[in-house]
Formats: structure tokens, sequence, C-alpha cells
């Protein structure tokens, strides 16, 4: 209520509960009235009452909730259930016009408003995860393979010659995929092993470079945030090597605005070269259902340029769930979290090398890699031929989710191009190996949980493979 209606209020209740009842109300719209003014992640979380009402405020300013409103169009943002119409806060009418995303909806202020607070704190939060210099970003709906085709179509415009991606090899089907949907040839760079990493082969990129012809080659799609034992590219070197011939740099850092090291990569891959664009997962970094992404940037005329390149106007959901998140949270909770997953991290890498040992197998030593380890698997391997695919059926089967079993020697077809030794970033990785990864939201007893059960199906599998190299391993569902 505004004034006027608190004074009328007055007429019917005592006029000190009235005023106590506006204070009351006043402590809310300060809170919004900073985050305007700002445009910044509050420092400290807001209760859900000030959430809600922040987010009733803005949907009574799309025209759909309009009192008086008479639609006589096609998107009239008209919702047949008031399910829906309460899961998305009454905002219906998404963001952006058919022609740019990040436009001004006229027949939504509200939700318009919505968008570019959005894109506003997140930015915030990219600076204070450690990529400081960041100058734009924006909150697409749709995740982060199709995010980075955007970014490759974009790219066309300026560079209508080039039909190369270069892409130093991280097996993960959907960054390969990006690069055949918007039409380029990917150019597969294998990574080096120094010890128990994969490393990024940066005179095996130059090489590709000088062979290929700069003015052929769209760009460098590097990654940040990867399954050890591949660790991050080295960003610095490729981002200098991309100002030397003048080409684009896109980096995947799907995962890793929960890592300052990856941050940290990016920061510094700007500040010593060339990085256009790096993009980010919502979900994986922000604890927000899937179907979201960040594409953020040192350039904001080239941001803005992707964001003009997405057709049409796009659902706000994404936007919302992530602005409902971080103010939620706000910023002093945000970093808590991603202080508590870097604590884990070492409590994780410590059960693991303990359990390693117990069973004869070994850590893998990746510290390049601050978010994904791996345990090795030989000993598994050499007692029967089959345990180490099995153990992936059986941890799954016991809700040990996320936990990635790679055996030796498996082949994958992507869009014609056939990886071997699929899901190990490598064509011939010395061994077998397990992974687990400390990620944004885990907690001590998630760790406990997967060590215990982990610990028990190696038991199970080294029991039932003891009769020796070759046994034949009984069926997962029976083995305890």
């Amino acid at each position: 209520m505004n004034g006027d209606n608190f004074t009328l209020s007055e007429k019917f209740v005592s006029p000190s509960y009235i005023r106590q009842g506006c204070q009351a109300r006043r402590s809310h719209e300060q809170l919004i009235r900073r985050l305007l003014e700002q445009g910044k992640c509050p420092e400290e979380g807001w209760s859900e009452s000030t959430v809600e009402l922040f987010l009733n405020e803005l949907a009574v300013m799309d025209s759909n909730n309009f009192l008086g409103n008479c639609g006589v169009g096609e998107r009239e943002g008209r919702v047949a259930s008031s399910i829906v119409a309460r899961r998305h806060y009454r905002l219906i009418h998404g963001i952006g016009r058919s022609g740019d995303i990040a436009a001004i909806q006229p027949k939504a202020a509200g939700s318009s408003l919505l968008n570019k607070l959005t894109n506003s704190i997140v930015l915030d939060i990219l600076k204070l995860s450690g990529v400081r210099s960041a100058a734009s970003c924006f909150v697409l709906p749709m995740a982060t393979g199709m995010s980075l085709s955007l970014c490759f179509l974009t790219l066309r415009h300026r560079r209508p010659k080039a039909r190369f991606i270069i892409w130093p090899r991280i097996d993960q089907k959907s960054c390969f995929k990006a690069m055949i949907t918007a039409g380029f040839e990917p150019v597969v760079v294998e990574n080096v092993l120094e010890g128990d990493e994969l490393r990024t082969d940066v005179e095996a990129v130059e090489r590709k470079i000088e062979e290929l012809g700069a003015e052929n080659i769209l760009c460098v799609h590097s990654t940040t945030s990867c399954f050890a034992p591949r660790v991050p590219d080295r960003l610095e070197e490729l981002a200098s090597m991309c100002t030397k011939y003048s080409i684009p740099h896109i980096v995947n850092n799907a995962y890793g605005v929960q890592s300052s090291k990856c941050m940290h990569l990016i920061q510094q891959g700007a500040r010593v070269g060339r990085i256009d664009a790096f993009v980010q997962s919502l979900d994986k970094n922000f604890m927000v259902p899937v179907g979201g992404a960040i594409i953020a940037g040192f350039d904001e005329s080239f941001i803005e340029e992707i964001s003009k390149m997405y057709p049409g106007r796009a659902s706000a959901s994404p936007s919302l769930d992530v602005l409902i998140t971080l103010l939620t949270l706000g910023a002093n909770g945000y970093k808590k979290l991603l202080s508590e997953r870097k604590e884990i991290y070492s409590h994780l890498a410590q059960e693991l090398e303990s359990l390693a040992s117990a069973h004869g197998e070994r850590l893998l030593h990746t510290p390049h890699n601050p978010i994904s380890l791996a345990m090795s698997l030989d000993g598994l391997q050499a007692d029967c031929d089959k345990a180490v695919t099995q153990l992936g059926s059986m941890l799954f089967t016991r809700q040990v989710s996320g936990a990635r079993v790679i055996p030796l020697g498996r082949e994958q077809t992507i869009s014609g191009h056939t990886f071997r030794g699929f899901m190990s970033h490598s064509e011939a990785y010395p061994c077998p190996y397990l992974n687990a990864a400390s990620a944004v939201g885990i907690t001590r007893e998630d760790v406990a949980l997967c060590i215990k059960r982990l610990d028990k199906c190696l038991k199970s599998l080294k029991k039932e493979g003891s009769g020796g190299k070759g046994a034949s391993c009984q069926d997962e569902s029976t083995a305890e």
C-alpha cells in the first residue's frame, strides 16, 4: 500500500499499529530501492517475503495483469492454468522482442526490468567470482552448448570466409556438437600427457593455425571446467596466440564460475591476450533448473552483437530463477557456498586417496583441476575384464550419481568424427579411472555416502574377480 492507503487504514485500526505496519513495509522497500540504485547483488540475502513482494510488484507492471487490459493480439500473456501462472509469478510475456532478446518489451515493463536487473546482478557475481574486468553479460534461455553455437554464429558475420574452429580436445558431446550445429568444422587438437594430467598442446594449436591459415579459422574454442585428468586449458598462452594471429577466442566455462582458479584463468587470459566471450551454465553454478546460460565478455559491443543474433523473444524462466536465487543467497551467501565447495574438494581428495590406497589404487595427481578428481582402477581391471564398466552400473543403481567410470579403449563417433578413448580426453590414457567432483552445493554427507558405497562396490567386485584375470563377473544386480 502507498502512504495514502496507510493513512486511510487508520480509520479502522489504531494509528500506532498502522504506523508499525508501514515501517515494516518500508524496510522491504528500502532493500528494493537499494537494488534498483546499485544494480548489484545485495550483500545479505533477502527473505522470501521480500523476494515475493518484489516479484509481485514487477508482475503488476506487465500488461497481462492490468485490471482494465483489453488484449486483441496473438500474444497477450494469456495462461490457461492458474498453477502455471503462479509458477511464473504471473510474469508471462518473457524477455526481449522479436528482433532482439535484450530489447525492452512495451507490454511488459516488469519483465523487462527483471531482465535488465538479472543481467546486472549476474555481471556483479562474475566480477565477485574473479573476472573483475568483465564488461557485459546476459542470461540466455538455452544451455551451454546452444549458447556456444550462438557465439560461433555471431562470429560468422565478422569472419564470413572462416570454416574451422580449433578445439583442444575435451570429451563432452555438447561442446563438440555446438560447433557442428553452427555449421563449422572442428579441428581437434589432442592433449599432451604431463604426469597424470592431460594439458593443452599449445605448439600443436599454433601448427594448426599456420597450416590452415588464420583467415580460415573462425576461433579457438577452449575449456576451463572439465573432468580430471583433463585440466583447464592454458588460457594465457592461447589468448596470447589469438592476439598474435588476430583470431577470436571463445571459452567454454561451463561450471567454472564456482572455481576461483577457472575465473582467474579467464581474467588473466583477457589481460595478456584475447578472449572474446566466455560461456557458463546457470544450473551448474547457481543451483537452478537446467535451461539457461550466461554469455559474458570484455567488449560490451560484441556481447550486445551476440544478444541481437538470438531470433525472437525468449523465456524469462532462467532469468527469474537465477534472480530469485541470488537475491535469496546474497553475495555473502554465494561466497560462502564457494568457500564450502573448495573445502569439500580437499576433503573429497583425502577420502578418495585413502580409499584408493586401501584397494591398491591411487588418486591421480591432477593439481591443475580445481573441481574434478580421478582415481585409478588398474587393479580392478586386472581382476576382471568387465569390472570397470560394471562398477559404473553398480554405483548408479546404488544412487551414487555423477560418478563417471572410464574404461580403456572406448570409441565414439559424433557427427562423423571418431574419438578413440572417448570420455578419457585422450586416444590412449594409461589407465581406467573413476571421476568424482566437488561442485557447488555438495555436502560432507554426500562425500561420506559416496565413499561408503564405492568401498562396498569395490570389495564386492574384487571378491568376484579373485579367480584371476578374465574371470567372469556376476551380474551387478546381484552384487552386494
